[in-house]
């Protein structure tokens, strides 16, 4: 029997991470055949604002990765990537319609999950959870990141970033190192609700989720390899 639903995931090329947590995630419906996940990748190899490493973004090669997906027969495109939040949220919005016109399937984004789920708990607006971002980005764009947030009315309370920028490197980054990240975070977040976004799917980050949960009291994590399948299920449910 066919699986109910196949998602179609866009990968950053050197990214070694987002597929064992994606097959991790949907692992119990695996079991039943109601999901099944497929995957198509770009060229992505390093993070940065340079004019080089934002091209890898353009919408081309991007769109032709997604008509492999199309090939086979997918219910909806996921990209698992979360250059919009340096880009700006328009560039996925864009980036979607454009996927939908050239393989008539709905898309959605890591970052526009995420969107989504803040918006939900009214996040990072005065009176919601506070907000922070743990990355391994390079200051300026986690200065960017901070800064599109800001444009769209959130206030980021707290951030933690290391400085990298070589994307095949993410993955190399120790749970001791995110765990230490996730304290400075939570720290500046101080008392009550609070939500951070480990933000970069190549961060192996998304197993440490409950145990984070667990351990700090009113803390929610989003993290951006979840956020596209969340989005992905809610849209096509």
């Amino acid at each position: 029997m066919a699986p109910k639903v196949k998602l179609g995931i866009l990968v950053p090329s050197s990214n070694t991470s987002l597929e064992p947590l994606i097959t991790a995630i949907i692992s119990p419906f695996l079991k039943t055949n109601a999901i099944s996940v497929h995957f198509s990748r770009f060229t992505v190899t390093s993070i940065s604002l340079k004019p080089d490493a934002l091209s890898q973004f353009e919408f081309g090669p991007i769109v032709a990765a997604t008509k492999l997906l199309a090939d086979a027969e997918v219910d909806i495109i996921g990209w698992s990537g979360t250059s919009a939040g340096w880009l700006g949220f328009e560039v996925d919005e864009e980036l979607c319609r454009r996927i939908t016109d050239e393989t008539g399937l709905k898309a959605t984004t890591s970052v526009l999950g995420l969107n989504r789920l803040l918006g939900l708990l009214d996040v990072g607006k005065g009176r919601g959870p506070g907000l922070g971002f743990v990355t391994p980005y390079l200051d300026d764009v986690q200065a960017k990141i901070l800064e599109v947030y800001g444009r769209a009315g959130l206030d980021i309370k707290a951030e933690s970033h290391l400085g990298k920028t070589v994307n095949v490197e993410f993955a190399r980054v120790g749970e001791d190192v995110l765990d230490g990240q996730m304290v400075d975070a939570v720290a500046k977040l101080g008392e009550g609700k609070k939500v951070v976004s480990t933000f970069c799917t190549n961060l192996r980050a998304a197993q440490r989720v409950e145990a984070w949960e667990a351990k700090y009291e009113g803390l929610v994590v989003h993290d951006s390899v979840a956020t596209v399948v969340w989005n992905m299920l809610k849209i096509t449910a």
